[in-house]
Formats: C-alpha cells, sequence, structure tokens
C-alpha cells in the first residue's frame, strides 16, 4: 500500500512539476518577449520625438534670425518658439547667451559646459552639441544645445528618460509578479488535474493489486470516461472477463475428465482385480478379461490424447498461415480410408482458401469424419465431405449436396465444411448439446468415445470465427460440419 501511495504521489509530482514548468517557461518567454517589445517602443518612441523636437529647433533657427529673448518663458501669449518647442514633447528648454551666459534657466537649471558655451558663440545658426545621458539632480536626461548663429547664444533642450526607465522597471516588477502567479495557479492546477487523472489509475491499481492478493478474477473494475484511462479501465475488465472465463473452462474441464476418466479407472480396477483369481477362471471368462482390459486401456488413451488435442486446440501458438481447406479435406480422406476402409469422398465448390493453423483445422476436419464413420459403422454408403466456399470472382458456382450457394461479388464471405452420412442420426433433443464437452446421446453411450470430438470442432471453428453445426440429412444420416471466415 505504501509503495502504491509513493508510486502515485511520484505520479502527481511529476505532473504538477512538469505541468507548472511548462507553464512557467511559457509565461516567462512570452513575458520576456512583451516587455523587451514595450520597453524598445517606449525608448524608440521618446527618443523619436525628442529628435523631432531638435530638428524642428534647428529649422528655426536656420530659417529666422532669433534672439535669446525670443524664448523667454514669460512670453505672455504662449505662442512663441519655446511653446511649439514644449508642447509636443513636455522638454525641459534653458537659454543661453552669448559668452554661454544662462539667460533663462531651465527647470530644473540645465549644466552648461564649455562645449555648450562653444556652440552659443558660434556663428552658425543651427549647431547643434548632443549628450546622451547627462546627470541633472539625480536624474538622466538627453541633452541637446542648438546654437542661434551669429554668436547670439544658444538653446538648451533636455529630455527626462529616468521616469520612462522607472517606469519600465515597474512594468518589469509587474511581469514578474504576473509570472509567479501564473506559475502558481499552473502548479495548483497541475496538481488538480494529475490527482483527477490519477484518482482512476489509483482505482484501477488497487483492483491489480485485489486480483494478485486474492486471485479473485470476477472484481469488477470501476470503469469512467472515454480516454485513454478509461480505455486502459475498460480493456483491465475485459481481460480479467476473459481470465475468469478460461478459470471456469479449465475447472469444467478438470471436473469433466475427472468424471469421464472415473468410469474407465474403474472397470480397469475391477479388472485387474480379477486377473489375481485368473487361473481359477475358464478359459472364456479369461479371454474376455483382457479383451475389456485392451479395450478399457484403448478408450482411456483415446480420452488422454483427446484432452491434450482440447488442450492443444485452445491454444494460438500455432502460426497462422494462408490454406486451402479443400485439400485439407482431401488429406484427412486418405487417412480415413486407410484405417476404416470406408469409402471416403471429397467435393468442392468455389474458393476455399483461408487463413488458419493447419493443425487445428485438420483435427478438427478429422474429428468430423471420425465421428461419422464411427456411427455409420456398418454402412455402406461413402462418407461425404463437402467443402463449400465463395464463388470466385469470374464466374458464380454452386453447392451440391450441401445446399449451401457460395457468395458471389468481391466481398468474400465464409468457408463451409460438412461432412454426410448415413448413420442412424441425431436426435432433435441431442442436435442442440452434440457440442459440449463430455457429452455423448443416450443411443451412443454403448460406442467407444470420450465426448470430446465435436467440443474440439467446436473450439477450433470459434477460433477461427466460425461456428459448428449439426442437423439431420435428407434420406436418413447426419449433417455436421463447421464455418470458417476466409
Amino acid at each position: 500500500m505504501r509503495r502504491r501511495l509513493r508510486q502515485v504521489s511520484s505520479l502527481r509530482a511529476t505532473f504538477t512539476v512538469s505541468f507548472a514548468a511548462v507553464a512557467a517557461a511559457v509565461t516567462v518567454l512570452v513575458g520576456f518577449l512583451s516587455y523587451d517589445a514595450a520597453a524598445r517602443l517606449v525608448r524608440v518612441d521618446q527618443q523619436t520625438v525628442f529628435a523631432e523636437v531638435v530638428q524642428d529647433l534647428r529649422d528655426q533657427v536656420r530659417e529666422h534670425p532669433l534672439h535669446p529673448s525670443d524664448f523667454a518663458s514669460s512670453d505672455p501669449d504662449h505662442d512663441g518658439p519655446l511653446n511649439n518647442i514644449i508642447r509636443p514633447s513636455r522638454t525641459d528648454v534653458q537659454v543661453i547667451g552669448p559668452r554661454g551666459v544662462i539667460v533663462d534657466h531651465g527647470v530644473p537649471p540645465l549644466p552648461v559646459d564649455s562645449h555648450d558655451r562653444a556652440v552659443a558663440d558660434d556663428g552658425t545658426a543651427g549647431k547643434l552639441e548632443e549628450k546622451k545621458d547627462v546627470d541633472v539632480v539625480g536624474d538622466h536626461y538627453r541633452l541637446a544645445t542648438v546654437s542661434l548663429g551669429s554668436g547670439r547664444g544658444a538653446v538648451q533642450v533636455a529630455q527626462q528618460f529616468s521616469d520612462t526607465e522607472d517606469l519600465l522597471r515597474q512594468l518589469q516588477q509587474r511581469t514578474l509578479v504576473l509570472v509567479g502567479a501564473v506559475v502558481i495557479a499552473a502548479g495548483l492546477f497541475g496538481w488538480w488535474l494529475a490527482r483527477r487523472i490519477t484518482r482512476r489509475l489509483v482505482r484501477l491499481a488497487g483492483a491489480a493489486e485485489d486480483v494478485a492478493r486474492t486471485g479473485r478474477l470476477g472484481i469488477q473494475v470501476p470503469v469512467t470516461g472515454y480516454d485513454e484511462v478509461a480505455r486502459l479501465g475498460r480493456s483491465f475488465d475485459r481481460m480479467l472477463g476473459r481470465l475468469a472465463q478460461s478459470e471456469e473452462d479449465q475447472r469444467r474441464l478438470v471436473q469433466d475428465a475427472g468424471h469421464e476418466l472415473r468410469t474407465p479407472l474403474t472397470s480397469l480396477r475391477t479388472n485387474i482385480s480379477m486377473l489375481r483369481r485368473i487361473d481359477e477362471l475358464p478359459p472364456d471368462a479369461r479371454e474376455e478379461i483382457v479383451a475389456d482390459l485392451a479395450l478399457e486401456s484403448r478408450e482411456l488413451t483415446d480420452l488422454v490424447n483427446e484432452l491434450v488435442a482440447l488442450a492443444a486446440g485452445q491454444s494460438d501458438t500455432e502460426p497462422v498461415r494462408r490454406l486451402d481447406l479443400a485439400e485439407l479435406a482431401e488429406d484427412v480422406a486418405i487417412v480415413a480410408r486407410r484405417r476404416t476402409g470406408r469409402d471416403v469422398t471429397v467435393r468442392t465448390t468455389g474458393d476455399t482458401t483461408v487463413d488458419g493453423r493447419p493443425t487445428a483445422l485438420q483435427r478438427a476436419v478429422s474429428n468430423l469424419v471420425e465421428n461419422a464413420t464411427k456411427f455409420d459403422r456398418g454402412g455402406t454408403a461413402p462418407i461425404e465431405v463437402v467443402v463449400t466456399g465463395p464463388a470466385p470472382q469470374s464466374g458464380g458456382g454452386h453447392s451440391g449436396d450441401s445446399g449451401v450457394a457460395a457468395s458471389s461479388g468481391g466481398h468474400r464471405g465464409p468457408v463451409r465444411v460438412e461432412v454426410l452420412d448415413r448413420g442412424p442420426g441425431i436426435g432433435d433433443d441431442d442436435l442442440v448439446r452434440v457440442f459440449d464437452r463430455f457429452y455423448r446421446a443416450a443411443d451412443a453411450r454403448s460406442l467407444p468415445g470420450s465426448g470430446l470430438g465435436l467440443s474440439i470442432v467446436r473450439e477450433v471453428s470459434t477460433a477461427h470465427g466460425g461456428t459448428p453445426f449439426a442437423y439431420p440429412r435428407k434420406g436418413g444420416g447426419t449433417v455436421t460440419g463447421f464455418t470458417v471466415e476466409s
């Protein structure tokens, strides 16, 4: 239990950390790109505005002979060149007279150095001296000095960009806070999602551990939803159902086999006990005991062989390959003729090739033929094997005694194998049970056999996607067989 909790906790932690990590990576990337784009945009915009103001000032002083007094901040009409500079950019303006004397201080006052004085005394209007980072009372400014020409002085224009950096710094802090909030939210959501997903996995793991601990395969697996976890649960439930059915089949097989083995073993034990007094018995009794021993040992051997064949028929280890059921039926007929001396004929109609396991299918056909010869022991009419497949693409076909029409067209149908005899037939009550394990009709219990032959036919047919069948034959006898999907 602790191990399972550790595994589940680890899975939940992995989900949570992974979800939070992905969300953090995406948020950091988006936040960084957004901040970088915003910062670039703001800085470029501020710099562009300042450059336009400086250029407008240079154009004015080049076009008109302006004096320092024209830029006085005391202009009552607010229509002078000073206002044209301040309005669009909210810049700080300071006016310098000849020899660098400050005529009108800026707010705050701007520094004037030797380069600025030289520009003020310059005879060319519009000469520019620009400084990109000037400290003014603890703040950072862009500073441009533009000469008025003819030594009349200069105008200093400054734009503070430290407040812009403060704004961007606040934006950066808010972005970091947002990233942290998103990471925390993603972690909480990832934990909730992992808990929701692993909750069903926990139930599924619990069911698997219950099966391993108790050995009970009939445990119901809780399944909800339609996602991959639900599909896993349904597949696990179906697997348990198949295993439970297989276990039940094995249990019934062992019980039925024990019941069937008990009869010949009891008879053998009785006859063996008689052997102790064999010297006291007449010759006829001795011969009868020996014959009974031979018969019982032969039936016991056949029963064991049938059980082994049934177990082998349930195995799917034999590889599937393309084969012709008509050829397989002909091989079975040859062996049956040699063993029984009976005439066994094979008739074929249509395409009889299928994908199947050769040994299992041969065993099924052989059991049908052996069953027919056993119940038609004194008959003289031939045992007929009819193999009917779908009609080929190029033409139609018809079946003979089987009465089954071959399918036409491009879609292939099942291949049908029938064995027809002229024996005493099977009663209506027995027809529905002849393919059950160890079942033998009342009038057949005196005949040798285990009752497993037709059950093997059913197992093989079902494994190949078909069904077994048995029905009375016109004129007497029985038709038994099976189908195989082609």
